[in-house]
This record gives C-alpha cells, sequence and structure tokens, in this order.
C-alpha cells in the first residue's frame, strides 16, 4: 500500500496514476474537510460556482497535460482576461499596445506603439525591469510608469517587500507585450473545468484502489509502506529543523452582490490606493446565468500557522537557500517523494502540477515498484 499525504491536484494525480496504472492500492489522508486542495470550488446558495482559495484558470501549452485531465472532465473553453484600475481608468492586463492607447492621448500612445515596435518586435514579450534601461528616453519612460503604476504596489501588497528584494523570477512575470492580444494566458489550451475543479479531482479519486480519509492529520508514521508521497510543507515534516520557510498567505472577502453583474470582467487587479489586490467575480468564468453574484476581494497577508494557509512561497535568494538545505534532508530519506508546490517550495502553475506529478510518478514510483 501507498500513503499519500494530501489530497490536492498533486496527490490526485499520482494516487490515480498508482491505482490505474500499478493496480496497487493507495490511502490518502487530507487534514482539511475535502480533496483538490486549493482548487476546491462549490456551488453557493447564489448558484455560482466558487473558487474558496482564490482563482483559477486552467492554461497549458502540454498536450498530454491537457488530455490527461479531459480523461476527467469536460472543459468550458475560458480564456482569462482582467483588467486593471490605473488613476481611475479600467485598463487591459497584461499591459500591452491597447493599455497604452487607454491610458495616454492619442499622439503620446501611438508614438510609444511606434517606438516599440521598431525597437523590439511586434508579439514580443519585454520584462518591465528591461524597458525601464532602454537608450529611447520615451521608451525609459513608458517602463518607468509601468514599473510604478502596474508593478510596484502590487508586488508590495503581494509579498510584503519591495521588489528589489525579491528574486528575479517575479519581474519576468510583468512584461509589456507588443501585441493586442488581451488574453491573460496565451497558451494553447484553456478552459475551466465545466462541472468544477473538485469535481475533476473527485473523478480522478473514483477507483476502488483509493481510500480517502479527510479531516485527517500526518502522524510521522512511513514504515509499513511500499511509499509514501508526501505534499505538506517540508520544513514542517522535518520539525523545522533549519527554521520556518516563509510564506504568504492571503484573505477572502466573500460577498453576496444583490444584482446580476459587479463587474465587466472576471478579474480587476487594483496596484494602488486600496489594500486589497484584485476582486474576482466568479460567474464569469463559467459565463454562470444568474440573477445574483459573489464576489472575492482578495487581501494579500503574512502566513500565521494554525491560523491561515500558506499561499506563496516567497522568492527570494535567502529563502531558497533555507529550503535547499530542507532539500538535502528529503534526499535521504529512503522511502518518503516529496512533491507538489509546499513540498518543494515553489510557486507553480496547475499545469506544471500535473506535469510535475506524473514525471515523479514515471521516474520515482512506477520505475522503483
Amino acid at each position: 500500500m501507498y500513503l499519500i499525504v494530501g489530497a490536492g491536484l498533486t496527490g490526485a494525480v499520482i494516487a490515480e496514476h498508482i491505482a490505474s496504472k500499478l493496480h496497487k492500492k493507495v490511502k490518502i489522508i487530507e487534514s482539511r474537510d475535502h480533496v483538490a486542495g486549493n482548487i476546491y470550488d462549490f456551488k453557493d446558495d447564489n448558484g455560482v460556482m466558487v473558487h474558496k482559495y482564490g482563482p483559477h484558470a486552467f492554461h497549458t501549452n502540454n498536450k498530454k497535460v491537457w488530455d490527461y485531465l479531459s480523461d476527467f472532465t469536460k472543459w468550458h473553453f475560458y480564456s482569462h482576461r482582467v483588467k486593471v484600475v490605473i488613476e481611475g481608468v479600467e485598463a487591459t492586463l497584461p499591459f500591452n499596445l491597447d493599455t497604452i492607447e487607454e491610458l495616454f492621448p492619442k499622439k503620446m500612445a501611438a508614438s510609444f506603439i511606434d517606438k516599440l515596435i521598431n525597437y523590439y518586435e511586434l508579439g514580443a514579450k519585454v520584462p518591465v525591469l528591461e524597458l525601464v534601461k532602454n537608450p529611447d528616453k520615451d521608451l525609459r519612460f513608458l517602463g518607468q510608469y509601468v514599473y510604478d503604476n502596474v508593478y510596484a504596489g502590487y508586488t508590495a501588497k503581494q509579498w510584503g517587500v519591495g521588489p528589489e528584494d525579491l528574486d528575479g523570477s517575479v519581474t519576468a512575470r510583468v512584461p509589456v507585450y507588443i501585441s493586442r492580444d488581451n488574453r491573460y494566458f496565451q497558451d494553447v489550451y484553456q478552459g475551466i473545468p465545466i462541472n468544477g475543479y473538485t469535481k475533476m479531482v473527485e473523478a480522478m479519486l473514483d477507483n476502488s484502489n483509493i481510500d480517502i480519509f479527510l479531516n485527517t492529520d500526518f502522524d510521522g508514521v512511513t514504515d509499513g509502506y511500499e511509499k509514501v508521497i508526501f505534499t505538506g510543507m517540508i520544513d514542517q515534516y522535518f520539525g523545522y529543523r533549519y527554521g520556518k520557510l516563509p510564506y504568504r498567505s492571503l484573505d477572502f472577502d466573500f460577498r453576496n452582490i444583490d444584482h446580476e453583474y459587479f463587474q465587466s470582467h472576471s478579474q480587476i487587479n487594483y496596484p494602488n490606493n486600496y489594500d486589497f489586490t484584485r476582486i474576482t467575480e466568479f460567474k464569469h468564468f463559467l459565463n454562470q446565468k444568474t440573477d445574483k453574484s459573489t464576489i472575492a476581494v482578495e487581501y494579500p497577508c503574512s502566513y500565521k500557522e494554525g491560523l491561515n494557509e500558506a499561499y506563496y512561497p516567497i522568492p527570494s535568494a535567502e529563502n531558497h537557500n533555507l529550503y535547499k538545505k530542507y532539500f538535502e534532508l528529503a534526499k535521504a530519506e529512503k522511502n518518503v517523494v516529496f512533491a507538489g508546490r509546499l513540498a518543494r517550495y515553489e510557486y507553480v502553475n496547475m499545469d506544471e502540477i500535473v506535469e510535475s506529478a506524473i514525471k515523479i510518478f514515471d521516474e520515482e514510483i512506477s520505475s522503483n515498484k
């Protein structure tokens, strides 16, 4: 029998593979009262499919991942489109050629667009920190405008530190798109499970070889199992031997809206002026037709063990070095596989989680059966 600690997406993918491909028994323990981890969703009293732990829009270029998940769900084809409020104007995000025209006078916008296309090329994605160093003073101005109005304030709220204290991978996520493609993601495959993420995960776990125990904490016992797959926090597993890895958390203020729609898009970002970072209106995801609506106002906050959820590893050199100490301990564990974002202290998208889980099964479980 295999033991999997955690019934989130990582645990579900690995459990499904063990049960269906190796035809072995799997015991899953989950500390929460539901499966699906942070992609858990449910239909609320307004008839709206709500994402309890924040908005999740699936996107990938990996056909293998898309085809695999398609065995467990049909899709509502959905391209995520996001707006951002800058100086009172609701503009397009990611910051692209349309955004420039929405925020600047006509002649100035045309000049910016011409220079961007001439200096780079149509379709390019230019990191904002590269744009602020451009030799052309107008493009430097544009880069600084994006940095100040889109990136700096949002980053400070999201991470609790200034951009200069974060890993470069964070800034790379905020490019200027020299394009008029207003989709937030440009991946080939995009959608939302038509009956929700929870139903998709439940379908993955619907196998007679899988037993699930909710509201059950891991007791640290790894003996007696063919292999243990641990998807929880790696520092917690080792009793915080080197200290705690820092995380950011989120506080969601869910609100019922007594009319059909609250806002124009599923997600509107507020980089400046408010304590919250974004407002999500969930009914846009599945294009649900309801008389009322449900929104979530999102407030980033510090992670406090036992009081809230650990959402985001804080990407810095210091934190990565601390994680490497725990990684060395993990390598010495003979019968335990560490999998998923908490066990590997990384912020990854859903498709990357599925891809990684399949790879772990192939390389660390199936090959050693």
